[in-house]
């Protein structure tokens, strides 16, 4: 095993820890935008399906913390599954970040200092994991 393998290892491994506090602020998210509330005012299945995604989306998320934290060795070894998984990774992650710069408008409800500053710790942390499973699918031998 390379330096270069055990680097990437070790940021992949991050990765892994920085996906499950995602899921920290995942849980916040049903009362900050007080999803009983405006969900009740669906149809039982647009509020299930809309429970459900959130619920889909979690899953994925501890998928990609778990499976990071179990065998980054095997992800950062630069087989070519290895090398689509993080690049599947990285790509999820861009369009997150997309997503938050071009589709939401997050602004009402970032009221409070601590809300604001998760917001801007979460975007941070999207943007640290697209370098990371970016780096590892394209260039994983390169890493210093």
């Amino acid at each position: 095993m390379t330096t270069n393998t055990l680097n990437l290892e070790l940021l992949l491994r991050a990765g892994g820890v920085l996906h499950l506090g995602i899921l920290i602020a995942s849980a916040l998210v049903p009362n900050v935008l007080d999803w009983r509330g405006e969900l009740a005012k669906l149809r039982p299945l647009s509020r299930q399906l809309v429970w459900m995604h959130g619920a889909f989306i979690v899953l994925v998320i501890v998928a990609f913390g778990v499976l990071s934290l179990a065998l980054a060795g095997p992800l950062a070894d630069g087989t070519p599954l290895a090398r689509g998984v993080c690049g599947f990774v990285a790509a999820f992650w861009l369009v997150r970040l997309g997503v938050q710069f071009f589709v939401f408008d997050a602004a009402p409800f970032l009221n409070t200092p601590l809300l604001r500053v998760g917001y801007h710790g979460l975007t941070v942390t999207f943007t640290v994991l697209v370098l990371v499973y970016g780096w590892a699918a394209v260039a994983p031998a390169a890493l210093n």
